[in-house]
């Protein structure tokens, strides 16, 4: 596992896009998540405490951009075969419903039709990297959907339209995986990772955006991401920091059942 740690802006909240690792196995202890649970359970030691967070989740898609706006968010068990504890965690964190609002104010001036869902809560692809790294669910969290059309450009708008939270102390958060097909193999795991990498942190911003609205193109695309809803939420994130010309920190590579998975911020 590598993570970088340098220090971040005092004006910006950072923007990062996570892996969040299989099911709820990082909350099991499992051996093979080791390295990132290691490196979820670090994060809040490089980031500024936020006053809220907008996750992105790899696990809810909408027809429409929606925002859960409910002020105490349930639990969505969303996997299956796991031991009996697995379906009993609680995150308390509260919802934050006039973010939901503001939200929803910034997502249609973008253009984008949205709505707002009181009735959403918490997925995997949320609580599960929120209780390794914000232990004491203290911080205010609101989710925003994926678009089910898998339109990467209207993704990127969509980070776009959260942009703003950041001046406000909000941390975004993509919450998905670098590679996401268990028949890809590791050349074709190898590949992606490497034109990944290369896109965010050594590419002007105009060639990143480009590249990520033309991801399929990437060597082995398809090979790491039979669907495409672990890569989306790294869309939304450079979308929330693409106007400022910000390029990435990779700041988690790690192995994961035998694949290298990344993690990236932006400052």
């Amino acid at each position: 596992m590598s993570v970088r740690t340098n220090s971040v802006g005092k004006d910006l909240m950072p923007v990062i896009y996570i892996p969040h690792g299989g099911g709820p196995m990082p909350l099991l202890g499992d051996p093979g998540h080791k390295e990132l649970i290691s490196f979820l359970k670090e994060l809040p030691n490089i980031l500024p405490k936020p006053t809220a967070i907008v996750m992105i989740s790899a696990h809810w898609e909408s027809e429409i951009a929606s925002i859960s706006s409910g002020s105490q968010p349930h639990m969505i068990y969303d996997y299956g075969g796991f031991p009996a504890e697995t379906y009993e965690y609680q995150y308390p964190a509260a919802g934050n419903p006039d973010l939901a609002e503001k939200i929803a104010t910034l997502v249609n001036q973008q253009g984008i039709e949205c709505r707002l869902d009181p009735l959403r809560g918490f997925d995997h692809g949320t609580f599960v990297p929120l209780m390794l790294m914000y232990a004491n669910a203290d911080i205010p969290v609101v989710q925003v959907s994926l678009l089910q059309s898998f339109d990467p450009a209207q993704h990127i708008a969509l980070g776009q339209a959260l942009a703003p939270l950041r001046e406000q102390g909000v941390l975004i958060i993509g919450s998905g995986m670098s590679f996401h097909y268990s028949q890809g193999s590791e050349e074709d795991n190898q590949q992606f990772d490497d034109w990944l990498c290369h896109t965010l942190v050594n590419s002007t911003s105009q060639e990143v955006t480009q590249q990520l609205i033309n991801w399929e193109a990437a060597p082995a695309a398809r090979n790491n991401h039979r669907r495409e809803e672990h890569l989306l939420p790294l869309h939304v994130c450079w979308g929330a920091v693409s106007r400022q010309h910000r390029l990435a920190e990779k700041v988690f590579s790690g192995l994961l059942f035998n694949r290298r998975i990344s993690g990236f911020l932006w400052h």
